[in-house]
């Protein structure tokens, strides 16, 4: 009896999350029938409307009374309501990425999407070497690897699948298309990296994401642990380390930033310094994020708080 209704609870919740998927599948379907500029700002105005109804609208006031605790109320939720535009711009953006990006580093004319950095990137193409390219959870960071591909660089991007197996599946196909080599976030994630750096790959990892077993250190003046990869992948292999981000503009345009190489932090015999490399991380997507702080995703659980927070009964 325990094990049929074990399956029972299960079924449930495969369908729960095939229902989900759906639903999503379904409204940016629709969005394709609209062009471009007004899916997203339709987009913008319904995340507007529903995100702060949702229970991570909590979540999110709380990371950003932590994060600023010297701006009144009024101020952060201005942030907030703007980071749930951003997330509803993110949507339909994904539907339109192709379109979107217009970049085209042998012409002049100004298009959607301008960059900077690309002395840089013409140099990591001419010169084939191992790197590894890091950024955070800022504007629209899909873009990136899309930008590295228009300078004829592929780099293999670890990212983390969503949790609904079904949006996952579609999720990376979409990414494998456009964006190259995709390896999700496991176990034995790192190994891959790991290869392609040692074949002389490029390698980019997001590095502002929660990670319980990572290394202590802070961001925003608040204890987080941060993930040790990209500094055990720099002591292994003695690679460059290159910042980028996206920063959204006004009228539905973004500049990607890809900045030299980050001098990384070394022990006194010469060693690369893990624990200080992970917190110069950190401090790098704070600067991001308190120079444009409604383009980051406050909702999500960086600082490990969520559990703490009390959920108001209706």
């Amino acid at each position: 009896m325990r094990r049929f209704i074990t399956r029972v609870v299960l079924a449930l919740r495969n369908f729960e999350q095939w229902l989900i998927a759906q639903l999503v599948f379904g409204l940016l379907n629709v969005l394709k029938l609209f062009p471009a500029d007004g899916a997203m700002n339709f987009a913008d105005r319904v995340a507007r409307f529903i995100g702060p109804k949702t229970r991570r609208h909590a979540l999110m006031m709380t990371n950003l009374r932590n994060a600023f605790p010297e701006k009144p109320d009024a101020e952060l939720s201005a942030i907030a309501m703007e980071s749930w535009g951003n997330m509803g711009r993110m949507a339909a953006e994904y539907v339109f990425l192709d379109r979107l990006f217009d970049f085209d580093p042998f012409s002049d004319k100004v298009g959607r999407v301008e960059v900077e950095g690309v002395p840089i990137f013409i140099d990591l193409y001419e010169n084939r070497r191992p790197f590894i390219v890091f950024t955070g959870h800022t504007g629209n960071f899909e873009m990136l690897p899309v930008a590295g591909a228009a300078f004829g660089i592929e780099v293999t991007v670890l990212f983390r699948p969503p949790n609904n197996p079904y949006i996952a599946e579609k999720v990376f196909d979409f990414r494998r298309a456009r964006m190259g080599n995709l390896v999700p976030s496991h176990a034995g994630s790192s190994f891959t990296l790991a290869r392609k750096l040692d074949s002389g790959q490029p390698v980019g990892v997001l590095v502002d994401q929660k990670y319980r077993k990572g290394l202590p250190t802070s961001f925003f003046g608040q204890p987080v642990q941060t993930n040790p990869l990209l500094a055990k992948l720099v002591r292994q292999f003695d690679c460059e380390v290159y910042p980028a981000r996206c920063i959204r503009l006004p009228n539905n345009r973004f500049r990607l930033e890809l900045e030299p190489a980050m001098e990384i932090p070394r022990k006194a015999d010469g060693s690369v310094d893990v624990d200080a490399t992970a917190q110069k991380l950190n401090d790098k997507v704070e600067q991001w994020v308190r120079e444009y702080p409604s383009q980051w995703l406050w909702y999500h659980d960086r600082w490990d708080i969520k559990h703490t927070l009390k959920v108001k009964k209706a």
